[in-house]
């Protein structure tokens, strides 16, 4: 394949999705990768509808399976370039510590940490060798602020930050560029899989029931606000076509993301502690 050739992780929902779809319209041959191949209809029926069915193909791909990554690395070899990659694939899990099991813990780092490391590095050989690529791994304002309740999903996204501070300078000698984006909360549906594991600090016998409904209000209270999702893909689709060695390593983009960040690191940790327990539990 002469084409550009992107491969984007969780591509049968919310940021996957879209940015599939835009990045067909950019010109690229899009690897759309997804673990059941049976929720592609939707996405297929849109780039037919916009005439890009031949700029996209479909595979079976699970990050978290080491077959499934070696079986998605020999079709990788059947590809003359890859462009580019973005590390989408995720899930959150929420719940206070003490009920989440680490079996748990283990799950939700499998696929938002390990997966993405795995997925990588069946990547890397070709880009390294070529010389060029760009890898963007979609990471969270998660991995920057940590929110109670929340402790699976934050910390996959504070390692996923680290990861990607090391890889970036790792490869870029092999003129190989990593990005990190990181959205605020937007309308996807990546907290609908969290619900089971809060039921646990939801159950009216739990300790911390008070304050998991507490930090369900503010979830839903923000839900009134959440950002369109095609500003990120627009993000992504910008760091795709920028000329090599232009980018940065953190993106971080929607209402407040910045601030709050800039807030966090300045201010002492006790007072940034107080201003949360404070907004949240008093």
């Amino acid at each position: 394949m002469k084409k550009k050739t992107a491969v984007i992780t969780g591509a049968s929902s919310g940021f996957g999705f879209l940015t599939t779809i835009e990045l067909a319209k950019e010109g690229f041959y899009v690897l759309a990768t997804m673990r059941d191949l049976s929720k592609r209809e939707k996405l297929v029926e849109t780039l037919t509808d916009l005439g890009l069915q031949d700029y996209v193909d479909f595979q079976r791909l699970d990050v978290t399976k080491e077959q499934s990554i070696q079986e998605f690395g020999s079709i990788l070899e059947g590809f003359e370039q890859i462009t580019l990659l973005v590390n989408n694939a995720g899930f959150a899990l929420g719940g206070f510590a003490e009920e989440v099991t680490v079996e748990e813990y283990r799950k939700q780092f499998d696929t938002n940490f390990f997966g993405l490391i795995a997925v990588t590095k069946a990547v890397l050989p070709h880009m390294r060798k070529q010389q060029y690529g760009k890898i963007i791994n979609i990471g969270s304002i998660s991995g920057q602020i940590g929110f109670p309740g929340l402790s699976p999903y934050v910390s996959s996204k504070y390692a996923l930050e680290g990861f990607s501070e090391c890889l970036r300078l790792e490869v870029n000698p092999f003129g190989i560029d990593v990005v990190l984006i990181e959205p605020g909360s937007y309308n996807t549906n990546i907290w609908t899989t969290g619900k089971q594991i809060a039921q646990k600090s939801l159950h009216i016998e739990s300790p911390y029931n008070p304050m998991m409904e507490k930090v369900e209000r503010e979830i839903a209270k923000g839900q009134s606000s959440l950002g369109d999702p095609m500003d990120v893909v627009r993000l992504i689709c910008s760091i795709a076509t920028k000329k090599s060695k232009t980018t940065k390593l953190r993106y971080s983009i929607g209402k407040g993301v910045k601030a709050s960040i800039f807030l966090k690191n300045c201010l002492p940790w006790r007072l940034w502690e107080i201003i949360v327990l404070k907004r949240l539990f008093k």
